[in-house]
C-alpha cells in the first residue's frame, strides 16, 4: 500500500497519503516513473504532510512538484516531518 507520493524524482520531500506512524518503514511511489521509495519515519507523519527523502540543513531548499517550496529553518533529518516549524517560504 501506497503512504506517500512524491510528484518529481527530484523532490526532497514526498506528501503522506494516510497518516504514517513513528518507526514506521514507509512506502512511496514517484508519479513521474511509478518507481517505489521506502523512507523509515522518524516521526509521525500526518496525511497531507510532507516527509523529508533526504537530509536537509538550515537554509537548504525543499523541492516539491520539482519546485523549491521554501527554506529550512531548523535541519532535518531524512524520516522527519516537514512542515510549518522547520520550513518557511521564501515569500516572506
Amino acid at each position: 500500500m501506497t503512504q506517500f507520493l512524491v510528484h518529481e524524482k527530484a523532490d526532497t520531500v514526498g506528501v503522506a497519503t494516510v497518516d504514517i506512524k513513528a518507526g514506521h518503514m514507509a512506502k512511496g511511489l514517484y508519479m513521474d516513473t511509478q518507481e517505489d521509495i521506502e523512507v523509515k519515519a522518524l516521526q509521525d507523519i500526518p496525511l497531507g504532510h510532507k516527509i523529508a527523502l533526504q537530509d536537509h540543513k538550515v537554509s537548504d531548499g525543499v523541492i516539491k512538484y520539482g519546485h523549491d517550496i521554501g527554506k529550512v529553518v531548523g535541519d532535518i533529518k531524512k524520516g522527519e516531518h516537514v512542515h510549518i516549524h522547520n520550513l518557511k517560504t521564501r515569500r516572506w
